[in-house]
């Protein structure tokens, strides 16, 4: 998984009653963009460091 600062995380559940969370990546720590990501979560604001699971996917942010 590689992403770059603007890309959406998106978190689907795995059970029954899971709720997709959604964020937005704020800091790639690595240069070739592997995780850990810093990530605004949207329903919250709240900030944290993220180590994405396979239930995890990237969407690029669009590009200019």
């Amino acid at each position: 998984m590689f992403a770059q600062v603007g890309d959406r995380l998106i978190i689907r559940g795995t059970r029954v009653g899971d709720v997709k969370r959604v964020g937005v990546i704020t800091a790639v720590r690595k240069p070739d963009g592997a995780p850990p990501y810093e990530v605004r979560w949207t329903d919250d604001d709240h900030v944290g460091v993220v180590f994405p699971g396979p239930d995890a996917v990237i969407e690029a942010a669009p590009r200019r």
